[in-house]
């Protein structure tokens, strides 16, 4: 089985997952966008279980559909590493797939708030798109 470890900036938080993503993708959303300081977020979603090291600070923002997500982030280099919906700990966590440090990691398969993609941002062929959350 393949194990992954993703972790902050300086390696004082770290996340270790085991088996391949369940599915990969980017959110062009605004608030990914202020979150990553980036034009997208690129996440992977794992199952359980999963294994943090170090600290975390948290925040919790509420999304379009009034779900509510725990995102976790390192409290010295202030790297956002993972997040979880509440309620749902138990069956999935999303990883920042740059915090793999991993140029081989899949490519994403989906898009969400294409509505808020930067127009001079191109995704590899076949990326599902979705002018929001489908969810």
């Amino acid at each position: 089985m393949t194990s992954r470890t993703a972790m902050c900036s300086c390696g004082q938080l770290q996340i270790a997952v085991e088996g391949e993503p369940r599915g990969v993708g980017v959110c062009h959303c605004l608030a990914c966008q202020r979150r990553t300081g980036s034009v997208f977020a690129a996440l992977a979603s794992f199952a359980p279980p999963y294994k943090i090291s170090g600290i975390a600070t948290d925040y919790v923002r509420t999304g379009d559909a009034g779900a509510a997500f725990r995102f976790r982030f390192c409290p010295v280099c202030g790297t956002t590493l993972f997040h979880t919906e509440e309620g749902y700990e138990d069956r999935s966590v999303a990883v920042a797939v740059g915090a793999f440090a991993d140029p081989d990691f899949p490519p994403p398969e989906v898009a969400v708030y294409d509505c808020r993609r930067h127009g001079w941002v191109q995704l590899p062929a076949g990326v599902r798109t979705y002018d929001k959350d489908p969810d």
